[in-house]
């Protein structure tokens, strides 16, 4: 048995209903209330997404896109029990991790005693220690990195420490050890939930290096992960997967470069021979059009994967499944440019299976408990299985 999970990194289907207590920016004092990722999109450029929508995009609840009487998939969406909003609170939930009190932000920039800390481990000062967007970032203090050679380091309403640094002026290496550095640093007290490497090279404005990205996570709790590579199982990281979870509970590890280089190797797993579960986070949704509200970016980036789907569905055998899921929203239409509070996604593909409405979910650990039983693996945490043999 083989199952693969696809996060469409950031691709909401609609404002949770605590949406109103998490703020995208101050000019909207009813935080993410009303935000709707894949509606506003649908709505502001009129893509259409035919294959999302055969698997059953369109009768997920609240979602504008095109109904069609007769889905090939499943299809529902998941609420997030954990408070938070970001890649990291919301891949954990999936795994079965149910946070009882968000990861620590630091929205006035990182206290003296973390950043005296990092000065003395790398050598050298810093530049910043704000929330800032990552490409404004790179252009304000890009000319003065180059200059002196301290990182850029900032922050956002994530729980994130992200170190920027000209591939030219200070090499791969020396930022990765860096972040190590910082990530010994954010323990206990500071702790949070990602360092970030963010290379970024070429002349002013800058252009960022993402694949040359590397996140350093927190160590999770125990986890759907654990249980199946305890089994002895394939557990298959691709993308940014890995680094989420500490690269704890992976048989294999595959970097992508982005979202097409993430489809392109996944299909190759997808026809390998294994036998466990396959995961992968297509990112630039988020990265590339999300925080930077290129609303015609985000369209085309969509657009592509929906072109992609039949081919992954094909590579999808008959006693398989693939979840496609979201793990937050970054409405490119909203406030502010962060991530929006929203419900996860949720559409399943299982050749020759009935389609179901798998209704709200309670958790987006109901995942978890789904694909443990896809493999026959026992699992006592967090979730309900909506599994159906």
């Amino acid at each position: 048995m083989k199952t693969h999970i696809i996060v469409l990194d950031s691709v909401g289907v609609g404002a949770l209903p605590d949406a109103h207590l998490f703020s995208s920016s101050p000019e909207y004092p009813r935080g993410d209330e009303g935000s709707h990722t894949i509606n506003h999109i649908l709505e502001q450029t009129g893509i259409e997404l035919p294959n999302l929508e055969a698997l059953g995009l369109g009768h997920i609840l609240t979602v504008k896109a095109k109904k069609v009487a007769a889905p090939t998939g499943s299809y529902g969406r998941m609420l997030e029990v954990s408070q938070g909003k970001d890649t990291s609170t919301g891949h954990w939930e999936f795994m079965g991790i149910q946070l009882e009190h968000p990861f620590q932000v630091f929205p006035d920039g990182f206290p003296k005693p973390v950043m005296d800390a990092f000065e003395h481990a790398i050598g050298r000062g810093w530049l910043c220690n704000k929330p800032y967007s990552g490409t404004d970032v790179i252009r304000d203090y890009g000319a003065q990195h180059l200059e002196t050679g301290f990182p850029i380091l900032y922050t956002s309403a994530d729980s994130v420490f992200q170190i920027a640094t000209h591939e030219d002026r200070v090499p791969l290496e020396t930022l990765y050890r860096w972040c190590k550095e910082a990530r010994a640093i954010l323990q206990g007290q500071y702790a949070t939930a990602r360092v970030i490497a963010r290379p970024f090279r070429g002349s002013h404005p800058f252009e960022r290096a993402s694949e040359h990205r590397k996140d350093y996570s927190l160590e999770p709790p125990a986890n759907a992960l654990d249980a199946i590579f305890a089994k002895g199982l394939d557990v298959i990281g691709l993308g940014k997967i890995p680094d989420i979870y500490a690269g704890r509970g992976f048989t294999q590890s595959i970097h992508t470069d982005n979202n097409d280089d993430g489809v392109t190797k996944m299909l190759e797993t997808m026809r390998s021979d294994f036998h466990g579960l396959a995961f992968l986070n297509l990112v630039d949704f988020d990265a590339k059009y999300g925080h930077r509200r290129d609303v015609m970016g985000y369209a085309k980036a969509l657009t592509t994967f929906d072109a992609q789907l039949p081919e992954i569905l094909a590579a999808v055998s008959s006693k398989d499944a693939l979840y496609i899921v979201s793990d937050h929203g970054n409405d490119p239409t909203w406030f502010g440019s962060d991530h929006t509070r929203e419900y996860a996604m949720l559409l399943e593909y299982r050749p020759n299976s009935t389609s179901r409405d798998l209704g709200e979910r309670g958790s987006f650990a109901d995942l978890a408990a789904t694909v443990c039983a896809s493999l026959g693996v026992p699992w006592a945490g967090h979730g309900v299985s909506f599994f159906n043999n």
